[in-house]
């Protein structure tokens, strides 16, 4: 069986090294500091909200959808109402980029929609690298970092952004909870094998303190899908194949607004 995610870490290994290779830069990324008034937290705290991703492929399925301007994406996401947006920047196994990231913060800097970058965070400087481009929040994935979450969730605090603490089974679940996650994202795929059980976030969500704002992802092919997490109890779901590959977008997004007003 192939592993996914251990290729796509020892390819971000290289881009962190390459990242500390610039020493004009290293002090700055390593000292930024988040100046943006966005939260995460705040926008979808009970609300049934839907978390709008910019995804361009995958390891595991290729290209998923042609985006050559993330902004046009960006733009119809708002206009169905997401709460948030998502980009997803490696390039190795999904054709992201840091660009895209700051090509939607600059669209988004004069409103209240919060930016998220995914990626897989493995170091510090990354947090400061997204800062800087834009981002209101960053994902930490414990399945990527394992006992390694906590000092990078120290370190996402300190630099003033907030973090999503992504999980994918109850001992995750644990572990993010013992170290004060205050956002848990549940995630029904395994990155090492890339499959998806829908259920896993549903099944989680007992394990999660009425107090953490929970956001369950993938797998999300329909409005149907969409209210059956936010009926479970999730303040918001994470959506992206189904968007980018979707007709009509903003349609969608409303949708799954109208079945959780």
């Amino acid at each position: 069986m192939h592993n996914y995610l251990k290729s796509l870490i020892k390819n971000k290994e290289s881009e962190v090294a390459a990242l500390y290779k610039k020493k004009q830069q290293t002090s700055f990324l390593k000292d930024a500091h988040y100046r943006g008034n966005k939260s995460l937290q705040k926008q979808i705290r009970g609300q049934g909200s839907v978390i709008a991703e910019i995804k361009r492929k995958s390891p595991s399925k290729s290209t998923i959808g042609h985006i050559p301007d993330p902004t046009f994406l960006a733009k119809q996401y708002m206009e169905g109402g997401a709460a948030a947006i998502s980009v997803l920047t490696d390039a190795y196994g999904f054709g992201g980029s840091i660009e895209d990231l700051r090509r939607v913060a600059r669209l988004l800097e004069k409103t209240s929609c919060p930016l998220l970058r995914k990626d897989f965070m493995i170091d510090p400087i990354q947090i400061g690298e997204s800062i800087i481009a834009g981002a209101d929040v960053v994902l930490l994935i414990v399945a990527v970092l394992g006992d390694k979450t906590k000092q990078m969730l120290a370190a996402a605090t300190a630099a003033g952004i907030e973090a999503i603490v992504e999980v994918h089974d109850v001992t995750e679940c644990q572990y993010a909870v013992s170290i004060g996650a205050q956002i848990i994202g549940v995630n029904n795929r395994n990155l090492t094998t890339f499959e998806v059980v829908p259920t896993c976030a549903l099944n989680l969500i007992q394990h999660i303190p009425k107090e953490i704002i929970k956001i369950a992802e993938s797998g999300m092919q329909s409005p149907k899908d969409v209210a059956r997490y936010l009926e479970a109890g999730y303040d918001a779901v994470l959506v992206g194949e189904a968007l980018v590959q979707s007709a009509d977008p903003v349609g969608f997004i409303k949708s799954c607004l109208k079945r959780f007003p």
